[in-house]
């Protein structure tokens, strides 16, 4: 009897995953692309700053003395993707639009829906697995509802990883074929719920593969797996 492959989907995620790990490793070599872009017309980088999770109104972002969001506060619109040819920039936003839920103000899959909105067009660079795996299951979703849990994200820095700018310098041409570019971001997320005004913090950090063609604004390719320092 003939053989067939028994799983053409896992094959398809692989593929897709491969895809992403080689467009990082080549786009490692983007930092030098990415100066090259910024300042060619006589611009310098922009500072990165940290982006605000959402677009909700400022009572809904504040925190309590602690540093943790009071439970007090109104709930937290769906995060909106910024319009920037930064990858820092952009890196960080996401960074704080992944760290940052509120099960009071609506589902998970709404969620989701507005995460793969910052995900780049092109499919073949676009992972929406690796974001769908930062977000709660549905069914956790339900438990963390029912207590009315939400989390916001304090983004403290992002920069471009030591061996992606290594390899951008090796090789600085590559990022042409790809623009995606390896930011890591550290920050903080604060978690609050019903019954706890005090809420919990823990520091995060994560490195996201960031696509920035010169002729479109950045979009998210995905979530590394591991962090590059």
């Amino acid at each position: 009897m003939s053989s067939r492959p028994s799983n053409p989907g896992g094959a398809s995620r692989v593929r897709r995953r491969a895809l992403l790990g080689v467009a990082v490793l080549l786009v490692l070599v983007a930092l030098a692309g990415l100066a090259a872009y910024l300042t060619r017309d006589g611009r310098e980088p922009s500072k990165p700053t940290a982006p605000q999770a959402s677009s909700a109104a400022p009572s809904s972002s504040t925190a309590s003395p602690s540093g943790s969001p009071s439970p007090a506060a109104r709930p937290h619109a769906l995060p909106v993707p910024p319009k920037t040819h930064d990858p820092i920039m952009f890196g960080k936003a996401a960074a704080a639009a992944l760290w940052s839920y509120d099960t009071r103000a609506y589902s998970q899959r709404k969620l989701l829906a507005a995460l793969h909105g910052w995900l780049t067009a092109e499919t073949k660079y676009a992972d929406r697995a690796s974001v769908d795996a930062v977000v709660p299951s549905p069914v956790l979703w339900r438990g963390m509802a029912a207590n009315g849990q939400f989390a916001t994200a304090t983004v403290n820095e992002g920069h471009f990883p030591d061996s992606f700018t290594r390899a951008l310098q090796a090789n600085p041409g590559t990022i042409t074929q790809a623009y995606v570019y390896a930011v890591t971001v550290s920050g903080k997320q604060s978690i609050a719920w019903k019954g706890s005004p005090a809420g919990g913090a823990e520091d995060r950090v994560t490195t996201l593969a960031v696509q920035c063609r010169p002729s479109h604004p950045c979009a998210l390719a995905g979530v590394l797996p591991s962090v590059a320092p």
